[in-house]
């Protein structure tokens, strides 16, 4: 790694007549250090293709059903087929429609050195770091509740009697007194 690569330098100019030397800021550059991907698949040759344009099918109504805007290509040589009714515009499907040959034509040729096999395999890469964070991120809340839970269990006592059954102590004659239900036999006592 080369060191100047690293540093960028950024000059302020002082003004010639103060005497003063002009400042020198640093500041570092970040660096892609990962495999760069590669680049996009071209298109094959107008030649190698057979192009034709089908009726749409799915949501749309009845003017998807009635127009030629879906494009579908087929790569002579290899054989493989693709349609592309991402738009209504035939024009914008057409070019929607030769990017997704070229990318089935890399896959087949490159296999998992393809760029669509390499985007996966990052896309897969960064959705179980977020998972790995997220599980972790849990598992230390999970573990603060239960430190806090075992000090809860240590606090006084006049505190832990406001969450019991009985309720706040009081005094003990006034919970001694009982009444009785009246009499209701006959007998005078």
């Amino acid at each position: 790694m080369n060191i100047p690569s690293l540093f960028r330098s950024i000059r302020l100019s002082a003004p010639r007549s103060s005497p003063t030397p002009p400042i020198r800021t640093f500041s570092s550059t970040s660096i892609y250090l990962a495999k760069a991907l590669p680049p996009r698949p071209k298109p094959p040759p107008e030649s190698e293709i057979e192009e034709s344009y089908v009726k749409g099918s799915g949501p749309g109504g009845q003017k998807i059903n009635k127009t030629n805007s879906a494009v579908q290509l087929k790569h002579m040589p290899t054989g493989i087929v693709v349609k592309s009714q991402a738009t209504r515009s035939r024009d914008q499907n057409r070019k929607h429609a030769r990017e997704l040959l070229a990318q089935r034509i890399d896959e087949l040729q490159n296999g998992d050195q393809s760029r669509s096999a390499i985007v996966g395999r990052l896309k897969e890469k960064k959705a179980a770091s977020a998972s790995k964070k997220s599980r972790r991120k849990y598992k230390k809340l999970g573990e603060e509740k239960a430190a806090a839970a075992v000090e809860g269990e240590a606090q006084p006592e006049a505190i832990s009697d406001l969450f019991t059954e009985k309720g706040p102590a009081t005094d003990e004659a006034d919970s001694s007194e009982v009444t009785q239900p009246p009499d209701t036999s006959g007998k005078l006592a």
